[in-house]
């Protein structure tokens, strides 16, 4: 296994936001970026040609999910998650850490790693840091997460401790499983991408200081990025935004930072002006098929009744397929009937307006414009009702 074809540059800043392009095996990604959430291979609602037509760049699925099902064996057998999804394009797969914290009921943790039943059958399996290494190689995605335990929130300080400390010795273990792979020291794993890069998770809850210790422990491991974890779980946002600036200025300059998990565009906004390049979220998909839109115009809810004769696009200032095809009457029409197609032309509209936003949050950057940009988007969106 060859050392990684990653690399990143920052080719502009203002203020704490950076505009930025990171290299992976299989192309390069314009940061900041959002990464809609394919976990089991696909992003529900939406072919690869729906993802590219809006201009996705970079995928993330799951390792836990894949695991169990179809397993990564069968995947390796099909040459690597790309190939086997039809996708092209840069992918991230989560380690399986959020997913042993949602399925708690299901889950203890040791030093070992997470011991779970699948929610599938009730198997028993052992989620190590170098299972989940050994999984993450045979997906053959472009970039690997190291396995972390996540807290909810609230928790106390000592268990926060307790909690960063283990993720710290599981990063130790998951990094040096990797430099044995890419030695070729490990026979019974199949490796589908030579150049994978591995990122290393910051935890610590909502506590400055063990944010402080696990960035500047992390970093020393050497990974080729960082993320930070733990966050969107239960704390109010004016909290998650500090926890964010205190912990980007604690990771190297040079490497991509990775917000986990989060969230609202207002969200997205405020992680970049705090130095944030990567998200994920599930919300712009899950809510679209829960008739949720996200518009220029504030959310809207598509199921309400007012809109069973509105005959504009779901925003206006949209060119997404859906906005230049469809109306709200129609939309609501789609969703009331349980139509298929519902999901696909909501998602499609979301997934649009989230990367959209980052579009042009990376242009506001580069001509110096973000903080006009970041007043501005938040002035709009809170002169218009949310729509329930």
């Amino acid at each position: 296994m060859a050392a990684p074809a990653f690399d990143f540059r920052i080719t502009h800043t203002d203020g704490g936001a950076r505009r930025g392009v990171m290299i992976t095996a299989h192309g390069s990604v314009d940061t900041p970026a959002f990464m809609p959430v394919g976990t089991q291979g696909a992003v529900k609602g939406v072919t690869n040609r729906d993802l590219e037509g809006v201009g996705a760049q970079i995928l993330l699925s799951n390792t836990y999910h894949l695991f169990l099902r179809p397993g990564d064996d069968l995947i390796a057998r099909r040459g690597g998650l790309h190939q086997f999804i039809g996708w092209s394009r840069p992918i991230l797969t989560d380690s399986g850490g959020y997913q042993v914290f949602s399925l708690a009921s299901r889950c203890t943790v040791d030093e070992q790693g997470a011991r779970f039943q699948s929610h599938l059958d009730g198997s028993a399996h052992l989620l190590s840091p170098e299972k989940a290494v050994d999984i993450q190689a045979q997906l053959g995605s472009d970039i690997a997460m190291a396995l972390d335990e996540c807290l909810g929130h609230p928790a106390d300080i000592h268990t926060a401790r307790t909690s960063m400390e283990r993720t710290l010795r599981w990063a130790t273990r998951g990094r040096e499983r990797l430099l044995t792979l890419r030695a070729g020291g490990i026979h019974d794993v199949i490796v589908t991408n030579l150049e994978q890069a591995q990122f290393g998770i910051v935890q610590g809850s909502i506590y400055p200081e063990l944010r402080e210790e696990s960035a500047r422990r992390t970093a020393t491991i050497g990974f080729e990025a960082y993320a930070i974890g733990g966050l969107s779980v239960g704390e109010p946002a004016d909290v998650m935004y500090d926890v964010v600036s205190r912990t980007t200025s604690f990771l190297p300059e040079g490497r991509p930072r990775y917000l986990m998990g989060t969230g609202t565009p207002a969200d997205l906004v405020e992680s970049v002006a705090r130095g944030v390049d990567l998200f994920d979220c599930v919300l712009p998909t899950r809510n679209a098929r829960n008739g949720q839109l996200f518009t220029s115009q504030g959310r809207i809810n598509i199921k309400n009744a007012c809109y069973a004769e509105d005959d504009r696009p779901p925003d206006p200032e949209c060119r997404c397929y859906t906005c230049r095809s469809c109306s709200r009457a129609y939309l609501r029409h789609l969703f009331m009937a349980k139509e298929m197609n519902a999901a696909t032309l909501n998602t499609l509209h979301n997934l649009n307006f989230y990367l959209d936003t980052l579009r042009g949050i990376r242009d506001a950057i580069v001509f110096g414009r973000f903080e006009s940009f970041r007043l501005a988007f938040h002035q709009r969106l809170s002169r218009q009702p949310y729509d329930s």
